[in-house]
């Protein structure tokens, strides 16, 4: 009798690293998890160190090993899903970082990006995004132009560049392979997801020399095989944490939807084999690629959703932890008024304004913590029903239900909430850990350890159905409300002079 073998799926996050291993009926077998630091060296700046990623990942991944007592030999696959747009620059012979990882959420190049939007029509066109400081390709651009040398030892071939999946994989390979897979090419302003390669115009446009470029692969498929750590495992599943959650909550059919609530909110819309180019400020991305088949989405990033609880536990220190904030909001029927527009990193879709930030409107002398605690749960639900609406205008998709994942999932009240205001059902699954559920089935697909998608489909359950109990009038009330706060928030710091200027250089770090 052959051997019972699992899947050890990476889930590398913005705040956190974590790994499980996963059994063939999709049960959780072991799970570690562990924060890392966060670096804000200025306003509107975030960073992490690569050394530091590595070590949070490769240690969770020993110690749920461990956990399970399982050895290399136990492990069929590796399936990572990784913090998406994240920049990472290391030297190829040495394989250290030359700067720090620049986070999804920095804002530093900011004003590289307007002077890409002459070119905005192009970019869209062969990338299906905006021009952004949110995407991978200004934050290679101002990393070649503010560290000493860069730019001539990448021009010499001597750089590498990755998001955080090829960082992972370099690191397991031990520097023998430096792979991408589509989804997170996808998201870095320099790929074109029409011919699915790396764009000549494009990387003329943002400085980027070919030669820092990592091999793209398909999500599911044999790429790698791991040295050293983990020795002679194949690693054949990769996808960006929001594709990976859209596979796992099994939104494999067109005009299917998922918002994963995590540091930020995002909402995917299943497309098919179709590019559907959006009229609305949405992305069009690479869902993923499975054999030679490559599928689509459309997706609305908001930047801020669980971050907005931290931030009043951590830094109000409102609450004394995330799970606080429900039996807090619940504790009012409503927020008496109360608006909070979460954009302390700019607005994104449909807005994309990385001008704007956060603002706490509508108070009065009666308003209370718990009007402020609903009205933070009531902005990260409002800022999902922008992006639903312009879905369902550029897809001409009606949606019947929306599939929810994520830590803050795990809020009813936030969930009733969403429900309420978009008019629809919230469906969440009984296992909310869809991300690295993606991952891992991407990576078991690939070596047969789940025979097709089919016998993936057959795991996924019903936790709880989130049905509308709120009016029409209710809902359009306070969504007025909302576009009017959002008004008050547009192009906040598009005048001053602050920190976020990215030609004002910042020290490169040891």
């Amino acid at each position: 009798m052959a051997k019972q073998q699992y899947i050890l799926a990476f889930d590398q996050g913005t705040t956190s690293s974590r790994a499980m291993i996963v059994d063939q009926a999709g049960s959780v077998i072991s799970i570690a998890h562990r924060p890392f630091p966060q670096v804000f060296p200025r306003s509107g700046w975030v960073e992490h160190s690569p050394t530091e990623i590595w070590a949070s990942q490769s240690g969770v991944a020993t110690e749920a090993m461990a956990a399970a007592n399982l050895t290399e030999a136990d492990i069929a696959a590796i399936g990572i899903t990784n913090q998406r747009e994240t920049t990472i620059v290391w030297d190829r012979e040495t394989g250290e970082p030359v700067y720090n990882a620049i986070v999804w959420q920095d804002r530093r190049t900011a004003e590289f990006c307007d002077s890409l939007r002459p070119d905005a029509e192009m970019i869209q066109a062969k990338t299906g995004l905006l021009p952004d400081a949110y995407f991978s390709g200004s934050k290679i651009n101002w990393i070649l132009t503010h560290v000493a040398g860069a730019r001539a030892r990448a021009e010499a071939g001597q750089l590498a560049f990755g998001t955080v999946d090829s960082w992972l994989i370099w690191k397991l390979t031990q520097g023998q392979r430096h792979v991408t897979d589509v989804t997170n090419a996808s998201r870095t302003m320099l790929f074109n997801i029409g011919t699915m390669q790396w764009d000549d115009d494009l990387l003329r446009l943002l400085g980027v020399p070919r030669s820092m470029l990592p091999e793209v692969v398909a999500s599911s498929g044999q790429c790698a095989v791991t040295q050293g750590l983990f020795a002679g495992i194949p690693i054949t599943g990769i996808a960006g944490d929001q594709q990976a959650a859209l596979f796992g909550q099994r939104c494999t059919t067109p005009g299917m939807a998922k918002c994963t609530f995590g540091t930020g909110a995002f909402m995917l819309l299943h497309t098919g084999t179709k590019r559907v180019q959006s009229k609305n400020r949405l992305l069009t991305t690479v869902a993923w690629q499975i054999g030679d088949t490559v599928e689509y989405a459309l997706e609305g990033s908001m930047l801020m959703a669980g971050a907005v609880v931290q931030w009043l536990r951590d830094d109000l220190q409102m609450i004394r932890t995330a799970a606080e904030i429900e039996e807090l909001a619940a504790s009012v029927p409503h927020s008496n008024g109360v608006v909070l527009v979460p954009a302390f990193a700019g607005l994104g879709a449909p807005h994309w304004d990385q001008y704007a930030r956060g603002a706490l409107l509508g108070m009065t002398r009666g308003t209370t913590r718990a009007h402020i605690a609903r009205a933070a749960l009531e902005g990260i639900a409002l800022q999902v029903t922008d992006v639903l609406a312009a879905m369902q205008s550029d897809s001409g998709l009606p949606l019947a239900q929306l599939r929810v994942d994520g830590g803050a999932s795990a809020n009813d009240l936030l969930m009733q909430i969403q429900a309420d205001v978009l008019g629809i059902d919230v469906v969440r699954p009984k296992n909310a850990e869809a991300t690295v559920m993606g991952a891992a089935y991407l990576a078991g697909l690939a070596v047969g350890f789940w025979p097709d998608q089919e016998a993936i489909a057959r795991q996924w359950e019903v936790d709880r159905v989130f049905s509308p109990a709120m009016d029409e009038p209710a809902r359009a009330s306070i969504r007025k409300t909302w576009h009017k706060a959002l008004g008050r928030v547009e192009g906040w710091t598009l005048d001053e002079n602050t920190d976020d200027n990215p030609d004002n250089p910042q020290e490169t770090p040891a």
